[in-house]
C-alpha cells in the first residue's frame, strides 16, 4: 500500500477488512506525541461498540450496519432536544428576521464544524471526540473536550428533567381534572421527577451498549413531529388577545399580586399591543438567543460513534448525513419558533409548552403534546448520559477494565447531581444559557478548529494554507460569541438581581 501511516484510513478501508495490524496502540504525532490506543483508553467504548475477538478494535474495526436513513435518524435525534421548546423565546427577544438571519447562520457553522471533525478523525482512524483532544494537545486537550461534553450533556439532561418537572404536573392535573391546586406528592415536579430518574431513566441508563437505545431515535422525533404540528395548529385557535384571566408572564418575572379585575384589563390591554409581530428586536434577553440556538445544534460528541456504525462509512456519506440532519431540524426548529411566536407574540415563555396552560390547562390536545414531549425527553435522557459517562471514563478511570460496579456508580451519581440541579434551578432559561455560552461553542466553534489545526499534517495542508487559515478565524469567532455572551448573561443577572431584589 503505497498511502502513508496518516492517511484517511475510513476511506482507503471503509470497515477494516484488510486493514488488520496498520494502526498500532500508539500513533507518533508531529509534535512526538503519542496517541492512546482505543483498547487502552476508551474503557466504555468497549460496551459502546461491538469488537472483534480476534484484534485490537480501532476506529475502522467495527463493520457498520447502520443505513443512511437510520443514521440520519440517529444524528437528528441527537440535535433534537429541548432547545426546540426555547426558540420560541429566542425569536421573541430578537425579531424574526433577525431570529431567521441568527439560526441560519448557526446551521451553517455547525455543518462546517462537523466537516472539520470528520476531517480530523479521518486522518488518523480516532472514533472518539475526547481522543481527538489528545491528538492535538495530549492529556490536556483530552481532559478538555472530556470537561465540555461533560457540561453539554449533564446541561441537556437537566433541562430534560426540568421539562419533566414542570409539565408532569400539569399533565396528572389535566388527567385528574384538578381546577384548585394540591399539595400532594403526585402534583409534586420535584417528587416527579425523581420517581421518573429512579424507575423509568436509571434501568435504561445501566445498559452496557448505546445500540439497545437506538430504536427510541426516530420515536423521539415522532413525539416532536406531533409537537410542531400541534404548535402550528394551535396557532390559529388561540385568540390573540388572550382572555382577561390569562395571567400575561413576559420575561420570566413575576408580576405583583393586584386587584383581579385589574388584572384582566391590564392583561388585555398588553396582549392586545402584544399581538404585532417585530422583526428586529435587541434587548437584555437577547443575550440568551445565540447560546439556545447554540445548544439547540449541538451533536457533536455523537458524530463519530454514529459515523463508525454507518455501513459502507466514508467522509462525503457521512457529511451527507449530518448536512440532512440538520436541514431538517433547521426547518422544525423555524417552524417551531415561528408559529410558537405568532401564537403568544411577547407574552411566550422561556419553556414554549408551558405557555399553553396560559389558555385552557385541560385542552386535550396539548395534554397530548405534553405527554409525547414528556415520552421523548425521558427517552432521550440515558442516550445523552452514556457520552457523559465515557468522558468520565476518560478523565477518572482512563485505563481501567469495564467494571459494572463502576458503570452502575457513576450512573446514579450523575442522576443525583442532576435532579439536585432540577430541583433547585429558578428556571430552565439558566440552564439553556449557560450551558449554551460555555460549552456548546467549545464543542461546535472552538475544538473542532485548532483540532483540525493540529493534526492535519503540514506537509499535506500548511499553517498558512486557506483552510488552516479559516480553522483559526472560525475558533476566534467561537471566542467571541462565548465572551459576549457570557458577559451580557451576567449583565442581566446582575441588573436583574439589583432591580427585583433576588426574586424569581
Amino acid at each position: 500500500m503505497e498511502a502513508p501511516l496518516q492517511t484517511e484510513m475510513v476511506e482507503l478501508v471503509p470497515n477494516g477488512k484488510h486493514l488488520e495490524g496498520l494502526l498500532p496502540v500508539a500513533t507518533p504525532t508531529a509534535g512526538g506525541q503519542r496517541v492512546e490506543g482505543p483498547g487502552r483508553s476508551c474503557v466504555e467504548g468497549e460496551g459502546f461498540l461491538p469488537k472483534s475477538p480476534s484484534k485490537e478494535p480501532h476506529f475502522t474495526d467495527f463493520e457498520g450496519k447502520t443505513s443512511f436513513g437510520m443514521s440520519v435518524f440517529n444524528l437528528s435525534n441527537a440535535i433534537m432536544g429541548s432547545g426546540i421548546l426555547g426558540l420560541a423565546y429566542a425569536m421573541a427577544n430578537t425579531g424574526i428576521i433577525l431570529f431567521l438571519f441568527l439560526l441560519t447562520a448557526v446551521a451553517l457553522l455547525s455543518s462546517y464544524s462537523i466537516h472539520l471533525l470528520l476531517k480530523s478523525s479521518g486522518i488518523v482512524g480516532i472514533r472518539a471526540y475526547e481522543q481527538l483532544g489528545y491528538r492535538a494537545f495530549g492529556t490536556p486537550g483530552k481532559l478538555a473536550a472530556a470537561l465540555a461534553i461533560t457540561l453539554q450533556n449533564i446541561g441537556a439532561m437537566s433541562s430534560y428533567l426540568y421539562i419533566i418537572k414542570s409539565e408532569l404536573p400539569l399533565v396528572i392535573q389535566t388527567f385528574l381534572h384538578l381546577e384548585d391546586w394540591t399539595s400532594d406528592w403526585y402534583t409534586n415536579g420535584n417528587y416527579l421527577v425523581i420517581l421518573v430518574s429512579i424507575v423509568v431513566i436509571l434501568p435504561l441508563a445501566l445498559m452496557r451498549q448505546l445500540g439497545y437505545l437506538g430504536y427510541s431515535s426516530g420515536f423521539s422525533l415522532s413525539c416532536m413531529m406531533f409537537f410542531l404540528i400541534a404548535v402550528i395548529y394551535k396557532k390559529f385557535h388561540v385568540p390573540c388577545p388572550l382572555s382577561p384571566n390569562a395571567t400575561n408572564v413576559t420575561s420570566n418575572i413575576s408580576l405583583v399580586e393586584i386587584d383581579k379585575d385589574e388584572a384582566g384589563l391590564q392583561a388585555k390591554t398588553e396582549a392586545g399591543a402584544f399581538c404585532t409581530p417585530s422583526y428586529f428586536t435587541l434587548n437584555t434577553q437577547t443575550a440568551y438567543t445565540i447560546p439556545i440556538m447554540a445548544f439547540a445544534f449541538v451533536c457533536h460528541p455523537e458524530v463519530l460513534p454514529i459515523y463508525t456504525e454507518l455501513k459502507d462509512p466514508s467522509k462525503r456519506k457521512m457529511q451527507r448525513i449530518s448536512n440532512l440532519s440538520i436541514a431538517v431540524m433547521y426547518v422544525m426548529y423555524f417552524l417551531a419558533a415561528l408559529f410558537g411566536y405568532l401564537t403568544f407574540y411577547d407574552g411566550v415563555e422561556s419553556e414554549l409548552l408551558h405557555t399553553y396552560s396560559k389558555v385552557d390547562p385541560f385542552d386535550v390536545l396539548i395534554l397530548c403534546v405534553r405527554v409525547a414531549v414528556l415520552t421523548a425527553v425521558t427517552l432521550t435522557v440515558p442516550i445523552v448520559l452514556f457520552p457523559v459517562r465515557r468522558a468520565l471514563q476518560q478523565i477518572l478511570f482512563p485505563n481501567r477494565e469495564f467494571s459494572w460496579l463502576r458503570h452502575v456508580l457513576i450512573a446514579v451519581v450523575l442522576l443525583t447531581c442532576i435532579n439536585l440541579l432540577v430541583i433547585f434551578a429558578p428556571n430552565i432559561l439558566g440552564i439553556f444559557g449557560v450551558i449554551g455560552a460555555t460549552s456548546a461553542p467549545c464543542l461546535i466553534f472552538i475544538f473542532p478548529a485548532i483540532f483540525y489545526f493540529r493534526i492535519i499534517p503540514t506537509e499535506k495542508e500548511p499553517a498558512r494554507s486557506t483552510p488552516k487559515i479559516l480553522a483559526l478565524c472560525f475558533a476566534a469567532l467561537g471566542i467571541l460569541l462565548m465572551t459576549m455572551s457570557l458577559s451580557f448573561i451576567i449583565m442581566d443577572w446582575v441588573s436583574g438581581t439589583s432591580r427585583h431584589g433576588g426574586s424569581h
